[in-house]
């Protein structure tokens, strides 16, 4: 929550303050480039070291971004430069913060209830990106940006002491080694290549990635042309209505999966779950009826966070556990570094043809991708029956 809080109130200033569409897009690029450069090499260190620390490391640069953005709202000496700075080192510590939650995720449960933790960890992940925008705004209007991105580190503070409170590292399931060796890059890297052998971790990870690069983030960011091309009444109420069924659908989706266990963490559901992702991303590209775009928004929310949640708990099961980490990290590299390909995918290409025409294409896409890359899956299916 305090992640999209900042978002709120930082992309607001930014917009008031230099009234830069280049800027503008440059936040999206610095939240999830990170992720594509360095996913592997924090995996590595999540790997290697207490994972907690790790974690209250990504912490401590999170309340530090705050904290500098506090100071130049106060002083009043913002500059485009700055921002820039401050938006990657947001994004870094997002990416450093990722394989170590992972990990802990592992550590708490095991193997049996892995898939479990993972879908609730993404359905309160998705609960704080639904009530970030609603926190932020009333920190923005109520204490102004100044005092709101201030009181904003308070809420990074429950998990950082919490790591401090718990025995669990990320390694203790594991025989609770931390190797303190050096990381490279070359030697992270080095995970790639045993990845590619297992058919079933690369259908995974092209999963995330295609889901990631075509969709990505591209339906929140052009919410407010639908908005206005479905309105009912004024576009302002169709965009918020749009935008709380798009998060409503991985909250309540997740609540539903965990109570009634109906999707397993198998290959064959991420691959069911993406497709239906697509599909529903597709016919709301191309409804005009309003209600039944705010439909499709929920059923895609649901299957969105089942294919991410199925996704990741079927690496981390195949990973081998002194790599889990890279592993995870090469996931993340797909399913958030790809991110920044939906602006061209959807943003770029919708300049061209609409953006009604460019969601719809790139979402067809997806789904002729999902099937492509699920027919590796079931072979294997095949050769065992």
């Amino acid at each position: 929550m305090a992640d999209n809080i900042e978002h709120v109130i930082t992309y607001w200033v930014l917009w008031e303050k230099f009234h830069s569409p280049a800027l503008a897009g440059f936040q999206v690029i610095s939240h999830w480039v990170p992720f594509l450069l360095f996913s592997v090499y924090f995996g590595g260190l999540a790997d290697r070291f207490d994972c907690r620390r790790v974690i209250q490391a990504a912490q401590a640069l999170f309340m530090l971004v705050s904290v500098l953005w506090g100071v130049l709202f106060l002083t009043g000496s913002l500059q485009i430069w700055q921002a820039c700075v401050l938006l990657m080192l947001h994004g870094v510590a997002g990416s450093l913060w990722g394989p170590g939650e992972q990990l802990m995720l592992h550590d708490f449960v095991g193997d049996d209830e892995l898939g479990s933790a993972v879908r609730l960890n993404a359905t309160f992940r998705s609960l704080g990106v639904l009530f970030g925008p609603v926190v932020g705004s009333a920190l923005l209007l109520g204490l102004g940006p100044t005092a709101g991105i201030f009181v904003n580190v308070l809420f990074y503070l429950p998990l950082t002491i919490f790591l401090f409170r718990t025995r669990f590292t990320g390694h203790t399931r594991d025989g609770g080694i931390v190797r303190h060796e050096r990381v490279g890059v070359l030697d992270s890297l080095r995970v790639l290549r045993q990845v590619r052998t297992n058919h079933t971790l690369v259908s995974m990870i092209v999963l995330g990635g295609l889901g990631s690069f075509f969709v990505g983030a591209s339906i929140q960011s052009s919410m407010p042309i639908f908005a206005q091309d479905l309105g009912a009444g004024s576009a302002g109420t169709a965009y918020g209505i749009l935008l709380f069924a798009n998060g409503a659908g991985g909250v309540l989706g997740g609540l539903l999966l965990e109570a009634t266990g109906w999707i397993p963490a198998t290959v064959g559901a991420a691959v069911v779950s993406t497709f239906v992702y697509g599909v529903s991303t597709l016919l709301f590209a191309v409804t005009p009826s309003y209600p039944v775009a705010v439909v499709l928004l929920v059923i895609g929310g649901v299957a969105s966070l089942a294919a991410m949640s199925v996704g990741q708990t079927v690496v981390q099961l195949l990973a081998p556990p002194g790599d889990r980490g890279k592993v995870l990290g090469v996931y993340g590299v797909s399913a958030s570094g790809l991110r920044f390909g939906s602006g061209i995918t959807v943003g770029l290409f919708g300049a061209v043809v609409g953006i009604h025409w460019s969601l719809g294409l790139s979402a067809a896409a997806l789904c002729v991708g999902t099937i492509l890359a699920g027919l590796p899956v079931l072979r294997v299916y095949r050769r065992r029956s």
